[in-house]
């Protein structure tokens, strides 16, 4: 059977693991055996606690860094040899902008060291900098110079863009205007994977998301499938008697039970019952069901097998920084 170029995914990992070693110490994995496909044209955020191994991942899939073992590809080729053709483009966080240069001529130089570069005045309405191009980049806001990588990454016309933080320090208008060039880019065929905090974002913007946790995924599909992952619904009241907490947590079906002052609130499986509890029984106020959210699904699919929240991770980074120098 021919793979022809409309088949091959634009980014894939088989059982990719990237270890490193200190100066001092065991050696650090921060991936483990992953594996994933990722097809032209998907917009996948890429979420995870710090140390979860989502950064490492997106520098393999950059080039910056070569997986100790397992086979990755991007459009069917080498992470560095798809860079310098131009296919994959990266909007990182930090670097790569001269102050004293101003928005456009900082386009047109970047500009200068492509052979076949998107027209200037085309990335730079993409980007929502038309109106900067003659601002110096100094006097350009941490959002507004977000927006100027963002331009430097469109000059190749890349397949891929991989977007680290890609709104930080924008506001909510670019965010939005952000987001809807990228939705527009998807449907003619780019792919975008993005690594958030913002789990909002995430939930708004990605057609899928891969959860990440111990340098594995842990969760992969639609926000919905993720959310449906995490069973049950949210029970909030206004409660000021806390001598009734631990009577609501031996209540069948109630998971978790967490109070802030006068404000109660109850994950269970079964909300109505919770809710009959609190109103007839104990004069509760201001009962609120919901479903449970990205959040609460990303708070416990990266917890380990014991249940604890991600721990050492502040170790495992300044190990994996210290070998990095």
């Amino acid at each position: 059977m021919v793979t022809t170029e409309q088949d091959t995914a634009a980014v894939e990992l088989r059982d990719v693991t990237k270890q490193f070693r200190p100066r001092s110490g065991q050696p650090v994995t921060a991936v483990d055996g992953l594996d994933l496909r990722i097809g032209r044209g998907e917009i996948v955020a890429v979420l995870g606690p710090n140390g979860a191994g989502k950064t490492t991942t997106l520098d393999m899939v950059l080039g910056l860094t070569d997986p100790t073992g397992g086979h990755l590809r991007v459009h069917g080729t080498g992470p560095r040899s798809a860079v310098a053709a131009g296919r994959v483009s990266a909007v990182l966080q930090t670097g790569g902008l001269l102050r004293d240069l101003s928005v456009r001529e900082t386009v047109r130089l970047v500009a200068s060291t492509f052979p076949q570069p998107a027209p200037v005045d085309d990335v730079l309405r993409q980007a929502g900098l038309q109106a900067l191009a003659s601002r110096r980049v100094s006097k350009c806001s941490g959002g507004e110079q977000q927006r100027l990588r963002f331009a430097l990454a469109l000059l190749p016309d890349p397949d891929l863009l991989v977007l680290d933080e890609p709104t930080a320090g924008m506001d909510v208008t670019a965010r939005r205007e952000f987001w809807d060039t990228m939705r527009k880019d998807a449907r003619n065929g780019r792919t975008v994977v993005f690594a958030t905090h913002y789990l909002d974002e995430a939930d708004a913007f990605a057609e899928r998301i891969v959860m990440m946790a111990h340098g594995h995924i842990v969760a992969d599909g639609t926000t919905s499938e993720i959310r449906n992952r995490v069973s049950g619904r949210r029970v909030a009241a206004d409660l000021p008697d806390s001598g009734a907490d631990d009577a609501l947590r031996r209540l069948p079906h109630v998971q978790h039970l967490r109070r802030e002052r006068d404000r109660v609130t109850i994950h269970t499986t079964d909300s109505d019952a919770v809710a009959r509890v609190l109103l007839s029984d104990l004069g509760a106020r201001d009962v609120e069901i919901t479903s449970r959210s990205l959040d609460d699904a990303f708070a416990a699919l990266t917890e380990d097998r014991h249940g604890r929240a991600p721990a050492d991770t502040d170790k495992a980074d300044q190990l994996i920084e210290e070998t990095a120098r």
